[in-house]
């Protein structure tokens, strides 16, 4: 396992780290937008409920979801040694500079724009991962008294009413707009990262790289975001009775 700690001991080593989890995640929000446009299905949350038991519930997707919490942290650790390694490489900043001129307003600051990505993951995987895994569900801090919500069902069983929580999560102004600010940062973030895992890992030729270029500015740094934006301002909007 020499190789290994070679490999993340070095500048490329480790940017080839963050090359292959950022594009693994990226595979995750195209599987994570299809699972929850479920929410824009005028059933009562009952599509959505059956996709998160089952996400939550199936072996394969349960063994393939250690891969996605390994991701997300090897990612987030790599970028933090790169910006370290990066800022003590050239302790003394230039008399003049101008970044601006030499490279894209996202690509000089990814490192916030994953602050506030990795804010939000927490933040989000408390409101539902972590009450559709652990339970019991809560709602602003409160646990939820049996019977206060609608009951719903998979194959005959009662299982958790994730809906109902996301709704109530999505009828506050605040938590709207923190996940709005979000998928921007998200956005702005994709849109270089993308085209750069696929620089990093030398994927890059002129018949194709227009390609990843289109994909990673229309695909994931606008439409995906875009939806997933869109869903709790759809909610919002529905629990309040404006515009529906």
């Amino acid at each position: 396992m020499s190789w290994v700690t070679t490999s993340l001991s070095s500048s490329l080593g480790r940017k080839v780290v963050m090359s292959l989890t950022g594009l693994f995640l990226c595979t995750f929000l195209v599987v994570h937008l299809v699972g929850n446009l479920q929410l824009f299905k005028g059933d009562e949350g009952q599509s959505f409920n059956e996709y998160s038991y089952f996400m939550t519930h199936n072996p394969l997707i349960k063994t393939i979801s250690y891969l996605l919490y390994a991701s997300i942290i090897a990612h987030a650790v790599m970028a933090l040694v790169l910006t370290r390694q990066n800022q003590a490489s050239r302790p003394i900043k230039y008399a003049y500079a101008r970044p601006e001129a030499n490279s894209h307003w996202t690509s000089r600051n990814m490192g916030i724009l994953g602050t506030i990505i990795l804010i939000f993951i927490v933040i989000h995987m408390r409101t539902f991962w972590y009450t559709m895994h652990f339970g019991p569900i809560t709602l602003a801090g409160e646990e939820i008294q049996a019977g206060s919500i609608p009951e719903v069902t998979y194959d005959g069983e009662p299982i958790k009413n994730l809906y109902a929580v996301t709704t109530f999560a999505f009828s506050y102004l605040w938590y709207v707009l923190l996940y709005v600010a979000s998928m921007a940062a998200l956005s702005f973030h994709l849109v270089h990262g993308f085209q750069s895992g696929f620089q990093t890992l030398g994927l890059r030729h002129k018949k194709y790289s227009p390609l990843i270029e289109k994909v990673g500015t229309y695909v994931f740094g606008i439409l995906i975001p875009a939806l997933f934006a869109a869903m709790p301002v759809y909610i919002y909007l529905k629990v309040h009775h404006i515009l529906f």
